[in-house]
């Protein structure tokens, strides 16, 4: 049996590394372990390559503007302690070149490598040991109150703390599994369902025939769940598939969406529909499909206008009351879902470890010396880089937190 570390870090990701670098420069003796032998891999695919790491945009006073969780509240103490600002100075100091898309959504110039090597390099100033692969079979705490660590390929090690950052169950494919979830419930935390969140959606039937000749298309919308009580809404780009729906704005209703209900679109947010054929009536002689296309994409006009036969003639012999149907239905159109594309598009998982049963200070849980940060937490983000900056904050909270010699 190994000597005792100070903390044993389990999961290699955002998160993960993260806490291990700070906690190494604190001067504790930190080891990270992780079942893969591929670091950080959510990381490198994420953002197509450039790894969207934190956004402007979050407001730490009020995080509930961007997660979700059964207490969006929990994730305010770690969001204002360390915040997009401070990340943003960390990557500058590493001379990592950045900028930003839209919506204060931050990405690398070159890579998501580069994120990667720095978040390496503050483990290496810390001194951190990183064992892959090298998985953990089981973990106990002895009547001293140190946990025991049976490791896969390097026997049994021995800590004072243990940190929890393995993530949810998102990406399979990438090594993504339930380890956190069955440690926490070893222990006697409870857990929240999970389910999949920023993952696209599935309609499946005869219904969708017509809309699946769109895949590809992408356009402009604005997305809500169509429920009065809990009615969220987003602006942003729709992509139609050959299955259903994905782009940030479906991706980002996602993670509302409860099966069975449906989801309301507006096709044209920023057109006065009604106004605009109204003129198209009273001004032009082509073909209502052409005057349409002149307001949406021409595929989606030539789709669209297929659904009635009112619509598949002169703009200007369509009847008023055929006019104010096809803006409604541009403007209002529902559909209900018949399901998602599971974990292996998700982009994170909704649900995890109760925030109840952890200290938003410093995400210890109730078991001492037991820490749990990052994804496999109950807290979500928006699309974004929302849930990279909750991967920075939980860690560093945990990381100043974690008890030196």
């Amino acid at each position: 049996m190994n000597d005792t570390w100070d903390a044993v870090v389990i999961g290699a990701g955002a998160a993960g590394l993260f806490c291990a670098g700070i906690a190494g420069q604190r001067g504790l003796r930190v080891l990270v372990l992780d079942h893969s032998d591929k670091v950080a891999e959510k990381i490198r695919i994420s953002g197509g390559g450039r790894a969207n790491f934190t956004n402007r945009e979050l407001d730490p006073q009020a995080p509930h503007k961007h997660f979700l969780g059964a207490n969006p509240h929990f994730c305010r103490s770690a969001l204002s302690r360390y915040t997009p600002a401070d990340f943003i100075a960390l990557v500058q100091r590493h001379g990592i070149a950045f900028h930003e898309k839209h919506k204060g959504q931050l990405f690398c110039d070159r890579s998501a490598d580069d994120l990667i090597q720095m978040l390496l390099r503050e483990c290496e100033a810390g001194g951190v040991q990183r064992w892959q692969p090298c998985g953990v079979k089981a973990l106990r705490q002895n009547g001293d109150g140190v946990y025991e660590i049976d490791t896969a390929t390097q026997g049994t090690v021995r800590s004072r703390a243990v940190v929890v950052a393995t993530g949810g169950l998102s990406i399979p494919k990438i090594g993504a599994t339930d380890f956190g979830y069955r440690i926490a419930t070893q222990f006697g935390l409870r857990l929240l369902d999970t389910r999949p969140g920023l993952v696209p959606l599935t309609f499946d039937g005869e219904g969708w025939a017509p809309y699946a000749t769109l895949a590809g298309l992408s356009l402009p919308v604005r997305i809500d769940t169509g429920e009065k009580k809990t009615r969220m809404a987003f602006l942003e780009d729709l992509l139609f598939t050959h299955r259903g729906l994905s782009g940030p704005a479906v991706l980002q209703i996602s993670s509302y969406w409860r099966e069975g209900t449906p989801i309301r679109l507006n096709l044209a947010p920023d057109t006065d529909l009604p106004a605009a054929l109204a003129r198209a009536k009273a001004t032009s002689r082509k073909l209502l499909a052409n005057e349409l296309a002149s307001l949406v994409p021409s595929r989606l006009a030539d789709a669209w206008v297929q659904q009635d036969a009112d619509w598949q003639r002169p703009v200007a012999e369509a009847a008023d009351k055929a006019l104010a149907r096809l803006a409604e239905r541009l403007a209002r159109w529902e559909i209900t879902p018949t399901g998602t594309e599971g974990y292996r598009k998700a982009e994170v998982t909704l649900g995890g470890v109760d925030t109840r049963d952890l200290s938003s200070q410093t995400l210890e849980s109730k078991q001492p010396g037991l820490y749990f940060i990052g994804e496999v937490v109950d807290v979500t983000g928006w699309l974004g880089g929302y849930n990279f900056q909750w991967a920075w904050a939980s860690a560093h909270a945990c990381a100043q937190a974690l008890p030196t010699r």
